[in-house]
This record gives C-alpha cells, sequence and structure tokens, in this order.
C-alpha cells in the first residue's frame, strides 16, 4: 500500500535552532524521489521528519504539516510507533543486528511490534522478503547464520528486507550506498526500481549519477550559510533538475561548480 506524501509549511528544529524551513512538497506514490545539495543543508534532517525519527533527538521538534495520504502524521494522538511501521527506514550504513541470523534479522519488526507469527506464517515473510531485496538465493541455505557474517552490499540489502518485512507504505534510504562498493551499489539501485512498483521511495544521495538514474523527482536542498536553516531550492523532474534547472544555485550544484 504505497502512499502520497505532502509536507506543508514544515519547520524543523533542534531545541531553539531552525535547521529546515519552510517545506512544502507532494511526493507521489510508487516513485523514487531523491534529495540532494551540499552536507548540512537539512537533506537528512527532512528525511527523519517523514517517519518521525527525528524527535528522537532531545528537543527536537516539528512545526506544520505532514501527509500520508490524507493523514497528518503530526496530528494530535498520531502514534509515532505506528508512522514508523508505516514509514521504514534504511540507513547510510549497513546494520543488521548482529547477534541475530539472518533470519531473525528479517524478522526483527513483527518481534518489536509484538506480533507472533507461525513458524509457517514466518517462513512465508523471510522468503518474501528475501526475494524482494533480491537475497534469498544467495542466503537461502544459511538463513540460520549471523546477519553479520554477510558481504557490505548483501547486508545492506537484508536490512531493505527487514524493511520491507513488515510491508510499509514509505521506504526511506539515507545515502544507502555510500559504504558500498560500485557492483553492490548497482545492485541497490536495481533493487530500488523493482520497489517503486511497490512502495513510495525517498533517498537521500551525494552522488549525482545516482540520482539520476534512480528517480523521476529530485528535490536540491541549498544553505544560505552556517547558522541558517536548510531550505528546499527546487524540485522537478530529475531530467529537468539535472539537464535544465530553473534556479542558479541548483545549475552551480548539478554542474559541480560547489558542493
Amino acid at each position: 500500500m504505497s502512499k502520497n506524501i505532502t509536507a506543508k509549511n514544515l519547520n524543523v528544529y533542534y531545541g531553539d535552532f531552525l535547521a529546515v524551513e519552510g517545506i512544502n512538497v507532494e511526493i507521489a506514490k510508487k516513485s523514487v524521489t531523491a534529495f540532494i545539495g551540499p552536507s548540512g543543508c537539512g537533506k537528512t534532517t527532512f528525511l527523519r521528519t517523514l517517519n518521525r525519527m527525528h524527535e528522537v533527538l532531545p528537543g527536537a521538534r516539528v512545526e506544520g504539516q505532514l501527509f500520508l495520504d490524507d493523514d497528518d502524521i503530526y496530528g494530535p494522538g498520531v502514534d509515532p510507533v505506528t508512522v514508523r511501521a508505516m514509514v521504514g527506514m534504511v540507513f547510510q550504513r549497513p546494520n543488521p543486528f548482529p547477534t541475530m541470523s539472518i533470519r531473525e534479522n528479517v524478522l526483527a519488526g513483527y518481534k518489536l511490534n509484538g506480533a507472533r507469527l507461525s513458524r509457517s506464517q514466518a517462513d512465508d515473510v523471510v522468503e518474501g522478503a528475501l526475494r524482494g531485496a533480491n537475497l534469498w538465493n544467495e542466503v537461502k541455505d544459511r538463513l540460520d547464520k549471523p546477519g553479520s557474517g554477510l558481504s557490505g552490499g548483501q547486508q545492506q540489502r537484508l536490512c531493505i528486507a527487514r524493511t520491507v518485512a513488515v510491508k510499509p507504505d514509505v521506504i526511506l534510504m539515507d545515502e544507502p550506498c555510500s559504504a558500498l562498493d560500485p557492483i553492490s551499489t548497482l545492485a541497490i539501485e536495481d533493487l530500488i526500481a523493482e520497489l517503486k512498483q511497490e512502495y513510495t521511495i525517498v533517498i537521500v544521495t551525494h552522488n549525482m549519477q545516482q540520482a539520476a538514474r534512480v528517480s523521476e523527482k529530485t528535490a536540491f536542498f541549498n544553505i544560505a550559510g552556517t547558522g541558517k536553516p536548510g531550505k528546499m531550492i527546487e524540485y522537478d523532474d530529475t531530467s529537468v533538475i539535472f539537464n535544465n534547472p530553473s534556479n542558479e544555485q541548483t545549475e552551480r550544484y548539478v554542474s559541480g561548480k560547489f558542493g
């Protein structure tokens, strides 16, 4: 069940510091949207507001509205844990739980949510998620071995399997390939192209070519200077952002003049 994401006048704070200002954006379901821009301009901070991870930090808060379809995830009475079940996150460095087997890693979300699965249900979830992450054929004979024993690229696909196992609506990816070699990166990019048929995907990347390859839409973030809030400068079809952006800052960034 993929969902649209809509941000309206979203401001993101760390204590009194306004980190990201005035985000208005509509992200279509079953699509890939890339966030690009120099370091420290608010890309990851905004990404973390999409599943209420931002507020885990002391003093961190969000003003404005953020909708999954018609539901404001920052509305009164909304449980952040429920939001995080609907909006999965894949982090920069592969982070399988080191003491858990491959199988246990895939099922970790169910365990955290207190869901009880029969053995056959669990088997189906494990196989379905690992197939969904293009990892099944590589690991099906060693499901009880530690997830930490896999290669870096396999570990990242295991983390994606863990995310898709709980059937979220949206998958967030924070530079999912930055720690990987080119072959593993290609495997993840191919996987993203498959996953978007079922999920809304938002990816933060510093790799311009990757943004151009995997996404339909791209948002360029920038910052006016140290201590100033990050802003979304331009948001358009990826081909427009890279070939014919309307903002000079975007043009300078994508052509490598700064950043």
